[in-house]
């Protein structure tokens, strides 16, 4: 723990009173008096003997002791003295990363195998894999958006990944609709970055069937996520020899990823799926931005209140004195 003085150059007024003492002239006061022609006999009936008309009052050597000690004491707040806390570090990420996540009705096909091996519903291996990416954000902004026949921002950009994942654990197949709509989404992902300041703009879309519902092209959306620096990386999941809904189009989204500088991944289960997002972190390495504060804690109060004390305690005691010298002249 250490202590400093936000403004030292304060200090040079210490010397303030004695530079005003030695060189500013006396004050100089005119009172009336009255004039008697008989000025010498009194003098000498009373024994005085005449002097200049100029009085200079002494003071006493404890008020010249408490009035410095005041001064320095003022002076040493308007210095600033401050106590300084151990340097903190934080780091901010400087990127903003989109999941878009089909929870579609084919989503809800059990062909997937999970960490045990057994066939588990294709959503719930997503949210163990994808819940798990989310938390190795840690100090990153993630937004989560679902989508099936519409597309819904389940969570905007937050630093709060742990709710992140539990609104993502909280989705069912079928809520956004028995479709898939993978133009849509791209889209919705491209009106959540208009708010992002960053320059590194991710977005991870994770399909298992063709787009069936979308109002815009996923191709065309891809295009213009990429004139705004998102990058785009698509993971297919599902039969690719399937029919109708339950067939993911490898194709499209091979030309979304293409479109969108990102890369195209293709996953049968959930190891596969962990090592996809690992591919993912190895060519996007988190970039950050440090920024280190010392925390101050004030102390200019104290000698503040310390002076003002000090001054009401002198003017208490020269007020007791003065008392009792009356006193003393009246015995």
């Amino acid at each position: 723990m250490s202590y400093s003085l936000a403004f030292p150059w304060a200090l040079l007024l210490l010397g303030a009173p004695w530079l005003v003492w030695k060189f500013a002239p006396p004050w100089r006061e005119r009172t009336t008096a009255i004039r008697i022609p008989f000025f010498r006999q009194v003098t000498e009936a009373s024994g005085l003997e005449p002097r200049s008309g100029a009085v200079v009052l002494r003071r006493k050597r404890r008020q010249m002791i408490l009035a410095s000690l005041c001064w320095i004491l003022l002076v040493v707040g308007l210095a600033r003295p401050e106590q300084l806390g151990q340097q903190v570090t934080v780091e901010t990420a400087a990127r903003d990363m989109v999941l878009a996540v089909d929870i579609s009705g084919s989503m809800d096909a059990r062909d997937m195998a999970g960490t045990d091996g057994t066939p588990q519903q294709r959503l719930e291996v997503v949210k163990d894999v994808v819940g798990a990416f989310i938390e190795a954000r840690e100090g990153d902004r993630g937004a989560l958006i679902v989508f099936g026949t519409k597309a819904f921002v389940q969570t905007p950009f937050t630093e709060d990944l742990a709710s992140v994942r539990e609104l993502l654990n909280s989705t069912t197949v079928g809520m956004a609709g028995p479709n898939t709509a993978i133009g849509d989404a791209i889209g919705l992902a491209i009106r959540t970055f208009e708010t992002s300041e960053v320059d590194q703009r991710l977005m991870v879309l994770l399909s298992d069937g063709a787009d069936t519902s979308s109002r815009m092209s996923p191709v065309n959306a891809a295009e213009i996520a990429a004139g705004q620096g998102v990058s785009i990386f698509t993971i297919g999941v599902g039969d690719p020899d399937g029919s109708g809904e339950d067939k993911v189009d490898l194709k499209a989204l091979e030309d979304i990823a293409a479109r969108a500088n990102g890369a195209f991944y293709y996953a049968t289960d959930g190891a596969g799926l962990g090592e996809i997002y690992a591919e993912i972190d190895r060519q996007n390495p988190r970039i950050t931005e440090s920024a280190s504060f010392q925390p101050k804690r004030p102390l200019a109060w104290i000698p503040f209140a310390a002076a003002v004390v000090i001054a009401l305690a002198g003017m208490a005691s020269l007020h007791l004195s003065s008392t009792r010298h009356s006193r003393r002249e009246a015995v």
